[in-house]
């Protein structure tokens, strides 16, 4: 098999690995694993060099919920660590069920999962306004008790609950990336950068210290594929590919965007923050950073789209 020349960072959704209304037990997580890898089987095959990234929001807040239920007899853990492990416990998933897909093809390629630090800034915006919900729905009196008693911030969450909110950091730097560069140029396929990876900061003497923050998953795939040169950044998600009047009678999907057009279309609001907004944000830094291509397509249709044939090519 002759590798190729060109890498790709495939930024898997959260619907690889946690399917609305199933169950979230561990067989089901592999079950679901199982069944979102074959495009990037077939990526393996045809010798792409790539770095796999995934989401983790569900595992994070079942991790969380275990710590709340369990705090009476064993310590609490910060967020960075819950991270921390869950992308170890999603990266084995991944790359077991990877590595059994491939042997089944005969195709030998060596698989590594990294657990990945994230630079970010002490001083981010979000750190002095959270706003990404994380873990449980709580009535308004339980989350300010809970907010007193563990010095959480709390928020409504639309009107479904109350629920804790931390700060979600630009990324800004991958420390790993130099290590994660080697092993993709000499052929290996590497998990990194799960759940956006573990955000981290700069003390001012130069040390590294962890931040109780979670990394959008999308922003930081696009900071990993600008630091380890990258071609082409592939977000595989629940849509079909970047639409124009989504979920209206004229939606219309698009299949080739600018830059520029992109940017126009987010001015109009086109892409909510809550969706697909973050995608064309991580998108935009990555074709600025020096990206050449970004695809954004449905998990099924990956390679398809890797091939021009499906999704969302954005130039």
């Amino acid at each position: 098999m002759q590798l190729k020349n060109k890498s790709v960072v495939v930024a898997l959704g959260g619907n690889a690995i946690t399917r609305p209304g199933v169950p979230d037990t561990i067989a089901n997580q592999f079950r679901h694993t199982r069944e979102s890898l074959p495009p990037i089987i077939k990526m393996a095959e045809e010798g792409y060099r790539m770095v796999v990234t995934h989401g983790n929001g569900p595992q994070v807040g079942n991790a969380l919920l275990r710590v709340e239920n369990s705090l009476k007899a064993a310590p609490d853990l910060p967020l960075g660590v819950l991270v921390a492990d869950t992308e170890g416990g999603i990266g084995y998933m991944i790359e077991q069920s990877l590595q059994n897909g491939l042997m089944i093809k005969g195709v030998k390629r060596d698989i590594a999962t990294m657990v990945t630090q994230v630079v970010v800034d002490r001083d981010d915006p979000s750190v002095e306004d959270p706003n990404k919900f994380v873990g449980q729905f709580y009535g308004r009196d339980e989350a300010l008790k809970l907010s007193n008693e563990r010095g959480w911030v709390v928020k409504e969450d639309k009107g479904r609950g109350w629920r804790r909110v931390v700060p979600s950091p630009m990324p800004r730097r991958i420390i790993n990336s130099r290590i994660i560069r080697e092993l993709v140029s000499s052929g290996v396929i590497v998990i990194a950068a799960g759940g956006g990876g573990i955000p981290v900061f700069y003390e001012d003497d130069g040390r590294l210290e962890g931040m109780d923050a979670v990394i959008d998953k999308d922003r930081a795939s696009a900071v990993l594929g600008i630091d380890i040169g990258a071609h082409t950044l592939l977000i595989m998600t629940e849509a079909d590919g970047v639409y124009v009047n989504f979920r209206k009678k004229d939606q219309m999907r698009l299949a080739r965007l600018t830059v520029e057009e992109a940017k126009e279309l987010q001015a109009k609001g086109e892409f909510p923050p809550g969706s697909m907004g973050p995608k064309i944000e991580a998108a935009i830094a990555f074709l600025e950073g020096g990206g050449k291509k970004v695809i954004i397509s449905s998990i099924k249709d990956g390679y398809l789209a890797l091939e021009g044939q499906a999704g969302t090519t954005i130039i």
